[in-house]
């Protein structure tokens, strides 16, 4: 069967190939794909490449068509995946932090994930977020681990942490920050 991409080599590339190969520091996806074009290179076939390799037939295809149009680097690499938006922007975690951070609504004596979820929906205009967005940004902020070590520094809008580091500037917001100007205060739950 005649191949529509032919996959011819130089000199240098093929060097450059047989390096990746046995560098040994090389992901096991670009060796692969390495493999690949110094078999194609061969003349060997998508289907004898794909055997021999225990790769997919449309792999191969894909790496000898990469390579054809779009030259070695492009072949031996990945294409970026796109994946999801974040949920919330800076800013939006930022106050999603401050509330988690805050007293709790009258009748509990801490926050739940669906609660801020609730709370921060109605305080911000976002669609929606999940109890499971709420917990992996929560996850992510250290101040929101030990809610006992943290303070306020005086006079200033800033979330410090006890033992000196400072979380950055957070906007006084006098409904869900419940703390004096210049005092410093630790935030706990009861």
């Amino acid at each position: 069967m005649a191949h529509k991409y032919l996959v011819d080599l130089t000199e240098e590339e093929r060097e450059d190939l047989l390096k990746v190969i046995h560098k040994g520091k090389a992901a096991a996806r670009k060796v692969a794909r390495a493999h690949v074009l110094l078999q194609a290179a061969e003349g060997a076939t998508d289907e004898a490449i794909a055997q021999s390799l225990h790769l997919g037939i449309s792999t191969v295809h894909r790496t000898r068509q990469r390579f054809v149009d779009e030259g070695l680097l492009a072949a031996l690499s990945e294409r970026p995946r796109v994946g999801l938006p974040p949920a919330l922007t800076g800013k939006q975690a930022a106050f999603l932090v401050a509330l988690a951070c805050s007293t709790p609504p009258a009748g509990r004596c801490q926050w739940t994930l669906q609660l801020l979820a609730d709370r921060f929906m109605e305080l911000r205009p976002i669609e929606a977020i999940s109890r499971e967005s709420v917990r992996r940004i929560l996850k992510k902020r250290p101040q929101t681990l030990a809610t006992s070590r943290m303070v306020y520094s005086q006079c200033q809008s800033r979330l410090c942490l006890a033992y000196g580091g400072c979380v950055g500037p957070v906007r006084r917001n006098p409904m869900i920050l419940n703390t004096p100007k210049c005092a410093s205060m630790k935030v706990r739950c009861n």
